[in-house]
């Protein structure tokens, strides 16, 4: 078992062996990220930080789109934000909102062992307190929501009000862990993290500001562009 976040996370994924195949195809996981992953876990953080592929999604799409100016809601480690980083190139910059101070001194390290610390910012705290901060940098280009599943619909909103027409929200774990299929009455501790992602599913793409999909990535990778 390698340390931290499993590198595939199976939910989702029908075939093992086309995601082994995958795995060593396309090859998502470098030394880099490998030591962050290593280290989070030496550090006790949770494992629950991006698997490698779908690190390797955030670069990738944050290239597509072009990204320059970017939001994380929920660093863990920095490997994300690392990813997202790659594919934002030369002159980008990320603002990473993590709870969690022990967290946010290894994301910290993260970035600079990457050679990215000068374009990160670790902003520690609640995120829906501390948001109004960068308001002054906004339009953002890409908006990356992978924290508490309860907050998903008010990040939703912030994004919506901040990101470019044009701009992306990508929201992790957007299956909710196989939970968000099941009614909420018949699931009652989790039942508020349900009601809230379906929430978010249906504000995403009846809203009228998302043209939206869903990428049925191990975990769900929500995605929508801001259309007005």
């Amino acid at each position: 078992m390698p340390a931290g976040s499993p590198l595939v996370k199976a939910f989702g994924n029908g075939d093992l062996e086309i995601t082994r195949y995958t795995e060593k195809a396309f090859a998502p996981e470098d030394p880099t990220l490998a030591e962050i992953r290593t280290r989070s876990d030496a550090a006790g953080l949770p494992p629950i930080q991006v698997g490698a592929l779908d690190g390797l999604h955030l670069e990738v799409l944050a290239r597509a789109f072009g990204a320059k100016k970017a939001v994380e809601l929920g660093t863990l480690g920095g490997y994300s934000g690392v990813c997202l980083l790659r594919g934002m190139g030369a002159g980008s910059h990320l603002w990473t909102f993590e709870l969690d101070h022990k967290h946010a001194v290894v994301a910290r390290q993260s970035f600079a062992h990457a050679g990215l610390g000068d374009r990160a910012d670790v902003i520690e705290g609640p995120a829906l307190e501390r948001l109004d901060s960068i308001e002054n940098h906004a339009p953002f280009d890409l908006v990356f929501i992978d924290a508490d599943k309860e907050g998903y619909p008010a990040y939703l909103d912030w994004a919506t009000d901040n990101l470019r027409v044009g701009g992306v929200v990508l929201a992790d774990n957007a299956f909710l862990f196989g939970e968000v299929v099941h009614e909420p009455e018949t699931r009652p501790q989790e039942a508020q993290r349900i009601r809230a992602m379906r929430k978010f599913h249906h504000q995403l793409v009846h809203g009228g500001r998302f043209r939206a999909t869903m990428l049925p990535t191990g975990e769900g990778l929500a995605l929508g562009v801001k259309v007005s």
